[in-house]
């Protein structure tokens, strides 16, 4: 009794497990469906919305290039007529161009605006032979007035069928003005709409859509039901919500109402209007084929995958028990490895604070040598600056003793210079000597020829001595002069030679100076060497330092991991007692689930 309600017992638990997984896959795959198919609802209506858009633009541009030929040739014959009204030539024309247009029109006319039958003035023209009745007048008809209406531009009638050809028509007039400007008569054309029927036909929008040219007043210009053509007014079969105006203003018009896609075109300058109309579903149809095929397949994979994971928690389970033994086993084991671990740990908790000390110790040295370093470096700065200072004095006594040298050469030079001069003033001094001698000799002739001379003689006997005595006095002046300038000679001889003497040394000291100069430079150079290098020392210490601090932190991180670790051996290694209790309780509850 007691294996049959566990069996029982399992198969329930069994079902449970199964919708337990299946149910949340449906979920999801419902909500799927329902984000896809809304998703998808948006992406449709809009891609409708552009594929009805884009063909009946492509349909306006064919309607038009269609209808270009009509347009272009019933324009060059109101230019004609502008220019001529002569009835004979316009009647060809209106022929040449009727044949022309064979394929595009019924019929092609002109009337004069004084036109009325039983009158000569005035005239009515046409290519088919038509002539008009007695009591035909044109201004009562729509396309001439219409024609005036529209002075200069195209005017579009109602569609009607011709009552010659029994065909669908669409009269298109225009009024013709001579060179003053005044209307002289209307131009038209019935133009067929069998062929704008065929090419509308050609389009198509959608498998179940359908396509429409109507005019300003609603009616339908084409159709493939044939009766309702000139006759039935198509917004009393679509029964759209707003007034007819509101379609036929002009503006596109693309919207989607009750289940179906509408879109309403004005044809470039003419009054008709394409219009289109299909069920929605022609678009959306084949996106919910797709969106059921994706959601039956989704539920087919939920239910596979519901068993798979049923299947894998059956052999989970049969599996169990013997990661139980295993459990217990690694358990055991991890317990002595994580005792062992404790005690290893302790060890190098103990080691790492002997190093953390040690690291201590050595960061203080360091900070200690780095005081002294600085010193030095204060010191080796402190010596550079003196030399420095000691360097720019020896320069300017150098810079002194170079202008004193050059101001006693100079000296020397102008004591030269001065003894040249003295050499002058005693050739000089000679010459005056000389014409002293000469004077004298003069004088002395001149006493001579005096006392000769007697009593008259007398007075130039005077001067001849004045001049006499005058003349020794020169003499006398002259050896003074001479010794004078003697005294002078060798007084500058021996300043020149002492002056040269005091040159020599002067020079000695100069360089003596520049040698002292040479060394205190060499000192500079060591003072700066020393200096940087006690910089560079500095630094490096001071980098050491840093590195000590950094390194001491990261073993008092490691030191506190370690207390950390040893901490948590012990916690691991109670885990690991508690582990192996679990295991052997699990060991337990399977062999007895094994017996019953």
């Amino acid at each position: 009794m007691e294996k049959k309600s566990t069996k029982k017992n399992s198969k329930q638990n069994i079902r449970f497990l199964f919708l337990g997984t299946l149910i949340p896959l449906l979920l999801v795959t419902l909500l799927s469906e329902i984000a896809i198919g809304l998703v998808s609802l948006h992406l449709t209506k809009r891609y409708s919305q552009e594929r009805v858009s884009n063909v009946i633009s492509e349909l306006n541009t064919e309607i038009k290039d269609h209808m270009l030929p009509t347009m272009v040739n019933l324009d060059d014959f109101v230019v004609f007529a502008a220019g001529t009204q002569n009835p004979a030539i316009l009647e060809s024309l209106t022929i040449a161009l009727g044949k022309k247009l064979s394929s595009y029109v019924v019929s092609m006319y002109y009337a004069t605006e004084d036109f009325h039958t039983g009158s000569d003035s005035g005239y009515y023209i046409g290519n088919d032979g038509w002539n008009p009745p007695e009591d035909w007048v044109p201004r009562e008809r729509d396309w001439f007035k219409n024609g005036l209406a529209h002075k200069g531009e195209f005017a579009f009638e109602d569609a009607y069928v011709d009552a010659m050809t029994g065909d669908l028509c669409v009269t298109v007039s225009k009024s013709v003005e001579d060179e003053s400007g005044k209307t002289v008569g209307v131009a038209a054309v019935d133009l067929l709409l069998s062929n704008l029927s065929k090419l509308i036909e050609s389009f198509s929008v959608s498998p179940n859509g359908s396509l429409f040219m109507i005019g300003q007043n609603g009616i339908y210009l084409t159709n493939k039901d044939g009766s309702k053509v000139a006759s039935a007014n198509y917004f009393d079969d679509a029964s759209l919500p707003n007034s007819t105006d509101y379609y036929l203003d002009g503006s596109r018009k693309s919207f989607i109402y009750k289940g179906k896609f509408y879109a309403i075109y004005k044809i470039d300058n003419t009054p008709w209007f394409i219009v289109a109309e299909g069920p929605v579903s022609d678009f959306t149809g084949g996106f919910w084929r797709m969106i059921f095929v994706f959601g039956a397949v989704l539920i087919f994979l939920s239910i596979v995958f519901s068993l798979l994971n049923i299947h894998t928690i059956i052999r989970t389970r049969s599996s169990e028990r013997n990661l139980g033994k295993a459990l217990l086993v690694e358990t055991q084991n991890l317990s002595v490895a994580s005792k062992e671990n404790a005690a290893t740990a302790q060890d190098q908790s103990a080691a790492v604070k002997e190093i953390v000390a040690t690291m201590e110790d050595n960061t203080t040295l360091s900070e200690n040598i780095s005081q002294k370093i600085q010193d030095v470096s204060s010191t080796a700065a402190k010596t550079k600056g003196d030399v420095t200072e000691g360097v720019s004095y020896i320069e300017e006594n150098v810079q002194q003793l170079q202008k004193i040298a050059s101001t006693n050469r100079d000296t020397i030079s102008g004591i030269k210079a001065l003894g040249e001069k003295i050499e002058n003033i005693w050739d000089i001094v000679t010459l005056i000597n000389t014409v002293a001698d000469q004077a004298k000799i003069i004088a002395f002739n001149a006493e001579l020829e005096a006392s000769s001379a007697g009593e008259a003689g007398r007075n130039f006997h005077i001067v001849a001595a004045e001049i006499r005595r005058l003349a020794d006095g020169i003499i006398d002046g002259t050896k003074e002069i001479k010794e004078r300038i003697s005294e002078i000679q060798q007084s500058s001889d021996s300043l020149i030679i002492l002056s040269e003497n005091g040159t020599e040394m002067i020079q000695n000291g100069v360089e003596k100076a520049m040698n002292l100069n040479e060394r205190f430079v060499s000192i500079k150079y060591a003072s700066n060497l020393t200096a940087s290098s006690a910089e560079e020392i500095t630094a490096i210490i001071h980098q050491q330092t840093m590195a000590s601090e950094q390194i001491l932190v990261t073993l008092r991180q490691i030191a506190s991991g370690v207390e950390s670790f040893t901490a948590a051996t012990s916690h691991i290694s109670s885990t690991s007692q508690n582990l192996k209790e679990i295991a052997l309780e699990l060991s337990d509850s399977k062999d007895k689930g094994s017996k019953e």
